[in-house]
């Protein structure tokens, strides 16, 4: 019989595999690894997701990261831009080019009529391969060479397929620590170098579930299936089980959590110090295990009408608020009432914050 994992376990796990208990005293690409990289649709969050992991994290270390191509902004899993370790970036892309596949015949291969759509590739190929000496081809220059060959199309259908087919790097500056300006986009074998993918097709989903489980098990096959936006994981996760590769728990609402077989559960008892994570971040947008981490209705009220993320203030482990860079400032939200020690340690944090955010 399975063993069952209460709230509290479940809770201390998530935050020590994301290293949120702790602050860890490493690299920013090996925390990076262990967290599956990071969120990045908006391009300073993953600086302030470090922040919030490391100890005297320095942004310099992810520019030079990202300037010496060890990391790449892409869109992976769920086509959500990510912060990636660059290898792991060259086969994760192909293992989940069914997301994308998916989100094309949904919205925009029905505009291109009798546009082929391996010429809209081809075309972007040569676009691209023409740009390769500079460091990114723009938006607005990859939709006009394709509106130029295809005027009767919406620029940005034509746009949305080499963005579908094609694995596109969001190349520096944009960003860089406090630097901006619009996406501008190189072809990842470009980016980084020519290389094969370590892995491909069934055994590319079995180590997605497995990045997902060191990095945020025990975990439900819709959490899995949320993170990465694949769907048919179950299969997988049930030959895993058999082969002794992944254990099974019960979990807090009674059902079925899986993890990597040899890791431990965290005790619900450990102290969780107060922590004010990026915008977006994983512990909380896009998990389907939300409830480890949030209240429903508490999670509810951080969600804009304009899709933009705050960031999130964790005390004693949940979602108690949400904060936000004004003027230099961390303005802060309460969504929970807490006590006056706990608010002050809020503070406290806030202000580290606004010192990192100054630099």
């Amino acid at each position: 019989m399975a063993a069952r994992v209460s709230a509290e376990q479940a809770n201390r796990t998530l935050l020590h595999r994301q290293h949120l208990l702790e602050r860890a005293d490493e690299d920013a690409i090996e925390v990076i690894d262990r967290c599956v990289g990071l969120q990045a649709q908006d391009p300073q969050a993953p600086f302030f997701a470090l922040w919030s992991r490391i100890a005297d994290f320095d942004p310099g270390e992810l520019d030079e990261l990202l300037l010496d191509r060890e990391t790449v902004r892409m869109p992976l899993q769920r086509g959500t831009v990510f912060l990636m370790d660059a290898l792991d970036a060259r086969w994760i892309r192909p293992a989940v080019q069914a997301v994308f596949d998916a989100a094309l015949a949904r919205t925009h291969l029905p505009r291109l009529g009798d546009v082929d759509v391996d010429e809209v590739v081809a075309l972007a190929r040569t676009e691209f391969a023409e740009h390769a000496a500079e460091d990114g081809l723009s938006g607005a220059a990859l939709r006009a060479a394709l509106n130029r060959r295809w005027p009767q199309v919406p620029a940005e259908a034509l746009a949305a397929v080499v963005r579908g087919r094609l694995p596109l790097v969001q190349t520096p500056p944009r960003g860089l620590w406090g630097r901006s300006g619009a996406p501008a986009f190189r072809l990842l074998d470009d980016w980084i170098g020519p290389g094969e993918p370590a892995v491909t097709d069934d055994e590319a989903r079995k180590d997605l579930i497995r990045m997902y489980l060191r990095g945020f098990g025990p975990a439900s096959a819709k959490a899995i299936a949320g993170w990465t936006g694949l769907t048919g994981l179950t299969p997988f996760l049930k030959a895993m089980d058999a082969d002794w590769e992944v254990v099974t728990y019960v979990g807090p609402d009674g059902g079925e959590l899986y993890d990597l077989e040899g890791l431990s559960l965290v005790d619900g008892e450990v102290a969780a110090p107060v922590r004010l994570i990026a915008p977006f971040d994983q512990v909380l947008v896009a998990n389907a295990d939300r409830d480890r981490i949030a209240a429903p209705e508490v999670y509810r009220a951080t969600v804009t009408p304009n899709g933009r993320s705050p960031g999130f203030v964790l005390v004693d482990g949940r979602l108690v608020g949400t904060w936000q860079l004004v003027e230099g400032r961390v303005e802060l939200t309460e969504l929970v009432d807490v006590q006056p020690a706990q608010r002050a340690e809020v503070e406290r944090e806030a202000a580290a914050l606004a010192d990192f955010a100054a630099r």
